[in-house]
């Protein structure tokens, strides 16, 4: 302790007065905050309640992926992997052209290395990866982070249903395709009962007079006053 230069009161070498002051505003502290409600989620017997769009994990539709690589390449972590062959898919008809398709191999993303910034769902043309709330995945080697195919597609069980769509929206594009008349069949409107032919048009030579319209039915005179 040393003399503030009066002479009065010791002070500590911090500048500060005794500690007993500090020490009733701390038990003050303490006892207000012993009187408040807890609001301490008891973790794990009691689940937490997360929000509807959490960004848990990422959980993949296997059946959607089309080997395009368009997540692996705009991943800013490089960590997603991806391996596929190709298939010969023999013709459905008989001089029909063969085609190949893509078989899906491998799929697999490191948890260590990602940041869950949610780019690979994005431009995911084929809505094969989606959020899952699910967070209970830690692992005690970081090596184990490492999670397949497998792995990513049971977390879709836990995956939450989408939105529903505002009444005022517009007709999904899919929706829309579908509802669209067959080629070929000329009408407008669909198959059904109030289908019409479209509307023909005969095109303009060029220097052809344009026909008058036709003229308006002349108006009834008037019959004359006898007074």
């Amino acid at each position: 302790m040393v003399s503030n230069g009066s002479g009065t009161e010791p002070r500590d070498e911090r500048g500060r007065d005794g500690g007993l002051p500090g020490v009733l505003k701390g038990l003050a502290t303490t006892a207000r905050t012993a009187l408040r409600p807890s609001h301490t989620h008891e973790y794990p017997d009691v689940a937490p309640s997360l929000p509807p769009r959490s960004r848990g994990v990422i959980a993949l539709l296997e059946e959607n992926c089309t080997s395009c690589m368009l997540c692996a390449r705009e991943c800013p972590d490089w960590c997603i992997y991806i391996d596929s062959h190709k298939e010969t898919i023999p013709a459905p008809t008989e001089g029909g052209r063969e085609r190949q398709r893509n078989v899906l191999d491998r799929f697999a993303i490191d948890f260590s290395l990602c940041m869950y910034c949610g780019i690979c769902i994005e431009v995911c043309p084929f809505d094969a990866l989606f959020w899952s709330p699910q967070f209970e995945y830690a692992e005690v080697s970081i090596l184990d982070l490492l999670h397949e195919k497998d792995r990513l597609g049971e977390w879709m069980a836990t995956v939450p249903p989408p939105p529903a769509l505002d009444e005022k929206a517009a007709e999904p594009a899919e929706v829309a395709a579908v509802n669209r008349p067959a080629r070929g069949t000329g009408l407008v409107g669909g198959a059904g009962a109030g289908a019409r032919p479209p509307r023909t048009v005969r095109p303009r030579v060029a220097g052809e007079a344009r026909p008058a319209p036709p003229e308006a039915a002349p108006e009834a005179a008037a019959p004359e006053d006898p007074s």
